[in-house]
């Protein structure tokens, strides 16, 4: 809180340091990501530093065109190979893909129907513009969540369109109804591929373990 910051600024002047705590945003450094987080940069008193001023980067893309290249599924299925030997300048400008990299985890989870009867109406909303899926307004029959008030974001599309990804949390190993894919046809959630692609991880990161670690 307030007072725990003020008592570690004071604490560190004491001892001769100076910090300062600002807000930045991933997609402001070139992340097609747009992740908030609170960045802490200290430096020594009287050392004439200060907390630098950053100058956004422009995104030279979409998400779309960030995953163009990679094969399109439907829930269930693994691809092992790239769709084509041609990607976007994004990918390429940011050494995501190189042409030695092989594809790995590029895995879908499998989905039911019914759920799967969802992700078409929330991507559906999204490209009737921008909409997104609020659950009450979902048919009876597909609602199974008591929890009519809360969460009601449960059902999220990715903004193939955009240039930035909404945040990729943690829970996405357990619940990928929070990041489904923008195509229709695939009418999936993301792959840990295409989540790691989103975060700026090249594909030549190997994750060790399942496709839920």
């Amino acid at each position: 809180g307030g007072r725990t910051w003020a008592r570690l600024q004071s604490e560190l002047r004491r001892v001769g340091y100076d910090i300062e705590c600002r807000e930045q945003n991933a997609r402001d450094f070139g992340v097609m990501q747009n992740r908030r987080r609170m960045i802490i940069i200290g430096w020594r008193h009287g050392s004439g530093l200060h907390y630098p001023k950053f100058k956004p980067v422009q995104i030279s893309g979409t998400v779309s065109e960030l995953l163009q290249d990679l094969p399109k599924m439907t829930p269930g299925q693994e691809r092992k190979q790239y769709r084509t030997t041609c990607y976007s300048r994004y990918v390429k400008d940011n050494a995501i893909r190189t042409p030695d990299d092989v594809l790995t985890l590029h895995q879908s989870r499998p989905h039911i129907e019914r759920d799967i009867m969802i992700y078409k109406k929330a991507i559906e909303l999204w490209e009737d513009g921008h909409q997104r899926l609020n659950y009450n307004q979902l048919p009876d029959e597909l609602k199974t969540h008591r929890n009519r008030t809360s969460f009601v974001d449960r059902y999220k599309v990715v903004g193939g369109d955009l240039d930035s990804c909404h945040t990729i949390l943690a829970h996405l190993s357990k619940d990928g109804h929070y990041f489904i894919h923008p195509d229709i046809d695939q009418h999936r959630s993301i792959t840990v591929r295409e989540a790691a692609r989103i975060q700026s991880f090249p594909d030549n990161y190997f994750f060790e373990g399942t496709r839920t670690a």
